[in-house]
């Protein structure tokens, strides 16, 4: 028996405005949704292999999951998507050179209308360590940038004496990548 790969991945997640969330996306994924109906919109995108529904259903809206991203292959890929983001007033946040997830990266932050997280990043390289040094006085947590309203706290240690390789300065649960 042979396996191939999957050719493309699909999610769906429920929104509470089919209009505005046909808006953001077409902005964000620079085209058309593929499929309009009443209550529900279809993008297929080539690059990255990803099709993407959303289905009106405010009470099942669910915002704290996580966070969805794109990894680009260039820098100056990551520039163009930071540029179009910016151009259509999507950027909530940007961070270059931050390791985060045990990785160096140059990144930039979405939200959609529902308050989804869209993180698009270049990875430098991976790192042993998960710092978010950026922001040591008061940091949110790594990967996580803070909700539109409410930013949370990430309790922070100075662990400037301790650079080893099997010290991170994420506690468990703190929630770090």
């Amino acid at each position: 028996m042979t396996t191939s790969v999957f050719p493309r991945m699909h999610v769906s997640l429920y929104v509470s405005d089919i209009s505005k969330t046909a808006e953001f996306y077409t902005a964000f994924f620079g085209q058309e949704p593929v499929k309009v109906k009443p209550h529900y919109a279809k993008f297929v995108l080539d690059n990255p292999s990803l099709i993407i529904s959303f289905v009106e259903n405010p009470e099942r809206v669910q915002q704290n999951f996580g966070h969805l991203g794109f990894q680009v292959e260039t820098k100056q890929e990551l520039e163009e998507r930071l540029e179009v983001a910016r151009t259509n007033g999507l950027l909530s946040k940007e961070e270059i050179g931050t390791a985060c997830c045990y990785a160096v990266q140059d990144k930039f932050w979405v939200n959609d209308p529902d308050g989804v997280q869209w993180e698009v990043y270049y990875l430098h390289e991976d790192a042993e360590f998960n710092d978010p040094h950026y922001e040591l006085s008061d940091a949110s947590a790594c990967c996580m940038p803070p909700a539109k309203d409410e930013k949370p706290k990430v309790q922070l240690t100075d662990i400037s004496f301790m650079f080893d390789d099997n010290i991170s300065c994420c506690a468990p649960d703190s929630g770090c990548c």
